[in-house]
This record gives C-alpha cells, sequence and structure tokens, in this order.
C-alpha cells in the first residue's frame, strides 16, 4: 500500500503491519478523532495498552521517539513524528452504545467500539476485548481541580503522525462518530492512512 487510503466518517478499517513497517494516520481536516488501537498479529490477547504506555513513558500522551507497548509490557509501536501539536487523549475508552444511550440517543449510533469490531472483521479477525484506544487529536484536558473538558482538537488539516511497527501487528482505526460532545468539532469527517514500506 504507497497511496493514501480513506478512513470514512462514523467508519472503521484495520490493517496489517510487519515488523518495522509504518503507517502514516492523517488529520485531513485537521478536527477529526482517530481512535487507533494496535493488537500482536499473533495473539490479539496482547494490545497496545495505555495503563502500561503511561508507565512506561512517564507521560500521559506519547511524543516523537517514545516506544508504546502492550499490556505485556512489550513495545509493540512507536511514534515517529507527529506534525501536530501533540495533544492526543490516552484516558477516554472507545465510545459504545452505552456511551449513548447515556447521552440520550434512542436507536443505534455509530460508535467505535463497533468500528474495531468492523475493521478487525475486514481481516477476518475479532478482536478479544475493547481495549482503551490512543485517541489520535482527542482534546481532554485535564484541569487542576482534577476535572477534564471535552474540547475540539487543536490540530489543524492534514496533520498527520507515523506510527512504526515495533512487532507485527494489527493496526486498527475509527473516525470516531460522536457528535453530541464537541470532540470532534461536532462533525465528524474522514481521515486517511498509509502503509509505509
Amino acid at each position: 500500500m504507497s497511496e493514501l487510503q480513506q478512513l470514512p466518517a462514523r467508519q472503521g478499517r484495520a490493517v496489517a503491519l510487519k515488523a518495522g513497517q509504518s503507517i502514516r494516520i492523517v488529520n485531513t481536516h485537521g478536527h477529526q478523532v482517530v481512535d487507533t488501537w494496535a493488537f500482536n498479529a499473533q495473539d490479539l490477547s496482547e494490545f497496545l495498552s495505555m495503563e502500561h504506555m503511561r508507565a512506561a513513558i512517564d507521560r500521559i500522551s506519547p511524543k516523537p521517539g517514545d516506544k508504546l507497548v502492550t499490556n505485556k509490557r512489550r513495545p509493540i509501536l512507536s511514534l515517529e513524528a507527529d506534525s501536530s501539536p501533540g495533544v492526543h487523549d490516552t484516558f477516554i475508552a472507545a465510545c459504545d452504545i452505552y456511551r449513548y444511550q447515556g447521552l440520550g440517543c434512542t436507536e443505534y449510533h455509530e460508535n467505535c467500539a463497533d468500528n474495531l469490531r468492523a475493521g478487525m472483521a475486514g481481516l477476518g479477525l475479532t478482536p478479544s476485548e475493547i481495549p482503551s484506544p490512543l485517541n489520535l487529536w482527542m482534546n481532554i484536558p485535564i484541569k487542576t481541580d482534577g476535572s477534564i473538558g471535552w474540547e475540539e482538537p487543536v490540530s489543524k488539516p492534514g496533520d498527520y503522525v507515523v506510527l512504526k511497527a515495533e512487532m507485527d501487528c494489527i493496526v486498527a482505526m475509527s473516525a470516531c462518530p460522536q457528535d453530541i460532545v464537541r470532540i470532534n468539532a461536532g462533525a465528524p469527517t474522514d481521515a486517511h492512512y498509509e502503509v509505509l514500506a
């Protein structure tokens, strides 16, 4: 894969990476959150883990050069590049049907948990669980009183991250469908990605 692929608004995709390959994920319009997961291609019960990653990098959000680790504390991805201001979230769970029910939805609402399942199903795979994702460009400020905010991304159109596979893995992405709180500026859009040799 050597050209940009569309990650359609409100949908999910997954790709297989060999160790040493990288994926570039592009915030095409500048205000789209992309929930991102990685699973060990040989054992889907090992996956990129936010709580283990924060302990490994001693920060709440990764920066270029950081190795991102699994629930077995092994590197699965490294953040090679980030053209954005680097505001990403590592605390908030993927949205799911229960989240939207809590927000007042009475009918089905697209959600990142189902997008992960659909993206993995496209490769004939089923995730063992829905891990907490790396929420690229999601702006959840943690305030001095311990409360959090739900803010619009501070990225700009065309900002991107490059993630390098440290082991054979499956990277899954969801163009977050959230349109009730303002994390996607109220208007979910498509994003793009490409696998780099």
